[in-house]
């Protein structure tokens, strides 16, 4: 926690907060353990991360905290179906392109990859700039400089809106991907750190992990928790591709093969020099599981981040460090789902801001409603097909619960 609240602190001075701000923000998240993990890297008006952020709201004014304490993870990538995702933004029923990139640009690159400069432009399939009101008006109201990632020019402009839209209302700070590097390479060069001393310095214990991810996806959990990576992505300029752990090696394959030394110091080393990014296992591992965070996520997020609570206790177990699983399983309350909780349907964050005047009114009105009312058709339940399979394993009467692995998690 102690390294967490010293990351939280330079997140703040960065995103302009005083001193006196940014220690209230780290004392903050210390004394109500609680952060934000749904939206990721979503421009403040995109309707997933908006009306996440208004649910949040709802709950910070109602315990009376001053800060809302985000995790934005920007290891993704532009392509997704139906415009939509973190390149894309619709006002007045017009999908429109952040950043004005052209499509062989948005399908080979990761949003997060230092492949600038990136700068806003509210383009519509024809390349026209702001080719609507709402548009016009927003392009305005975003920053006019070059950012070298398209997560940075996000992240930037969140801050910059919510100073304009949200006044009175929690303050917002984000970490990011590289804040977790940072705090990541804080626990390897830090000798009392359980991922110093009895993660990294064991290529065992990570491995044990990482046997134990496969053995639950040849099981009733496969899909929950994959290993589309070993803990960590390496950074290149346009995307960020797999390592794999092998005879206490990190390496990438292919072309361009990258071998990393799975030890503190090489590791810290790498993570400083943005070489390597963390999974996000491994960013859950600093900024919830062992910090003792509660996290607020997705529909997934509710089963996989036990699964993941699961396997960071196979390798503190593994390690010896019994006083630390004993802190683990007092931690009863580590998530719950916080994001598309409320999603109306068919709705414009943009417009109806505007057409109640400000945020405050806005969540005067649907703090009047019933969850039910809000909630839309939970389609990220149904027609989500891994719930799809637990609900059919469960109907079926099958048992799904391992009595080792829940008892861990």
């Amino acid at each position: 926690m102690t390294l967490l609240q010293r990351r939280v602190e330079a997140a703040a001075l960065r995103s302009g907060y005083d001193i006196c701000e940014a220690r209230a923000a780290a004392a903050e998240l210390t004394e109500k353990p609680v952060l934000q993990t749904g939206p990721h890297c979503l421009l403040l008006f995109e309707p997933d991360a908006f009306y996440t952020h208004l649910f949040s709201l709802m709950g910070l004014q109602a315990h009376e905290r001053d800060w809302h304490i985000t995790y934005c993870v920007s290891t993704t990538s532009f392509s997704e179906s139906a415009k939509k995702g973190a390149g894309w933004l619709r006002l007045d029923g017009t999908p429109l392109n952040l950043f004005g990139l052209p499509r062989s640009r948005i399908d080979r690159s990761s949003i997060g990859c230092l492949n600038g400069p990136y700068r806003f432009a509210l383009t519509d399939s024809a390349g026209n700039i702001a080719p609507n009101a709402s548009a016009a008006r927003l392009l305005g109201e975003l920053p006019s400089g070059s950012y070298p990632s398209a997560a940075e020019a996000i992240k930037v402009a969140n801050q910059h809106l919510w100073n304009g839209r949200f006044l009175g209302q929690a303050k917002l700070l984000q970490l990011d991907d590289f804040d977790i590097a940072d705090l990541l390479a804080d626990h390897f060069e830090d000798e009392q750190s359980w991922l110093a001393n009895g993660f990294a310095g064991n290529t065992k214990v990570a491995a044990a992990m990482l046997g134990e991810i496969d053995r639950l996806n040849s099981g009733p959990w496969a899909g929950w928790v994959r290993r589309t990576t070993d803990l960590f992505w390496r950074l290149e300029r346009d995307r960020i591709i797999p390592l794999r752990l092998e005879a206490g090696v990190l390496s990438s394959g292919g072309d361009e093969d990258f071998h990393l030394t799975f030890a503190p110091s090489h590791l810290a080393s790498a993570l400083r020099r943005r070489d390597i990014l963390p999974s996000l296992l491994t960013a859950f591992l600093v900024m919830s599981i062992l910090p003792g965070v509660r996290v607020l996520g997705g529909c997934r997020q509710i089963v996989y981040l036990p699964l993941m609570r699961h396997l960071a206790a196979v390798g503190v177990r593994l390690s010896g460090a019994n006083d630390l699983l004993e802190d683990m399983r007092g931690d009863t309350l580590p998530g719950m789902w916080g994001h598309r909780v409320i999603a109306p349907g068919g709705s414009d964050p943009y417009r109806e801001i505007e057409a109640y005047g400000s945020v405050s009114a806005l969540l005067a009105r649907y703090a009047e409603k019933t969850l039910v009312e809000t909630s839309g058709e939970l389609s990220a339940f149904t027609r989500d097909p891994i719930w799809a399979e637990m609900s059919r394993r469960l109907a079926s009467g099958e048992r799904i619960r391992d009595q080792d692995e829940w008892r861990w998690a």
